[in-house]
């Protein structure tokens, strides 16, 4: 597992946790499946950047916190 997947797959998680969403309340304010986003989260497929955007947006973190960057 690279270490963009690595970081990625716990910093969301850990988020949306704090944020108190769910997997599918995430995916539904993503427009996206909620299968999708499991896979997000699970390391599965990486979000594409507009998607990695509104994450960002929707859990009030930055881009380099979720990819594991600081």
């Amino acid at each position: 597992m690279s270490n963009f997947r690595q970081g990625f797959t716990c910093k969301p998680r850990s988020a949306r946790k704090a944020a108190n969403l769910t997997q599918r309340e995430m995916a539904e304010k993503l427009g996206i499946t909620c299968s999708s986003y499991i896979y997000y989260e699970a390391g599965r497929i990486q979000p594409t950047l507009e998607c990695l955007a509104k994450i960002c947006q929707i859990l009030g973190v930055s881009a380099d916190f979720l990819l594991g960057l600081c």
